[in-house]
């Protein structure tokens, strides 16, 4: 689905979401009353500090005009902008500033969603994507934390050694079926239904707010170890 059509199928009524090179802002009519606030990245845009700042500036004006809406992140990106400029100016500080907008946003009480239509990677997927409370996408998404070449040279592992590995390991692997597997993507939409339909569903799907991608990942086999630590964590933490 293109751009145009994910936001036509979201919001059939209309929306005021516009695309500035690369970069989303805007809002849409819900289907079961009010509006979500619309950000995220488009065009395979790379995330640096000037897209960061704009994007938690949405946020935050978001928070201090009140109300409880929920904030929708669009996402095909590519990964942050690794130019001389940001790294100097501390992009990963923007980066994580944004990822803390998102959460600051969920604490309260705004429901983040973030949808996967294209491509992300690396910091740019974790400061928009991977911030949100849900993460869901369409088919043909194409998301990874870090590609094999990239994990191969911080790990010093060779790529046939890491092709290897993440056959059986999703965690070494890109793509939207690992993804899954890990728990990171909640569900992948159809993108023969309305797009509308989906999204309310799951803004009616109210719970407890507790991060569940770790029970995810262990009951489909893509992180075995992550639930059971952060479990004994909690206990831990609980003790008197």
């Amino acid at each position: 689905m293109t751009l145009d059509n994910i936001l036509a199928s979201l919001f059939p009524a209309g929306h005021d979401v516009t695309n500035d090179h690369g970069l989303l802002l805007g809002s849409g009519p819900l289907a079961g009353g009010g509006r979500a606030l619309v950000i995220g990245i488009a065009d395979r845009r790379a995330v640096g500090v000037d897209e960061a700042v704009r994007l938690s500036r949405a946020v935050l004006n978001a928070l201090q005009r009140g109300g409880t809406d929920p904030i929708l992140v669009l996402v095909d990106s590519d990964s942050q902008r690794m130019s001389k400029r940001d790294e100097l100016l501390g992009l990963n500080e923007f980066l994580a500033h944004l990822a803390k907008c998102l959460i600051h946003a969920s604490l309260q009480g705004r429901r983040t969603v973030g949808l996967l239509y294209g491509h992300t990677a690396a910091g740019a997927f974790l400061a928009t994507a991977l911030a949100t409370d849900t993460l869901v996408a369409l088919p043909g998404a194409a998301p990874a934390v870090m590609d094999l070449p990239s994990m191969a040279r911080v790990t010093k592992l060779s790529m046939d050694v890491l092709a290897d590995m993440a056959k059986s390991t999703p965690v070494f692997a890109p793509g939207l079926d690992n993804l899954t597997k890990m728990g990171a993507v909640n569900a992948t939409w159809d993108d023969a239904a309305p797009l509308a339909g989906q999204l309310q569903a799951l803004l009616n799907n109210n719970d407890d707010g507790r991060d569940r991608r770790d029970i995810r990942g262990k009951a489909q086999s893509g992180r075995l170890k992550a639930a059971d630590i952060a479990e004994r964590v909690r206990d831990l933490a609980l003790q008197p």
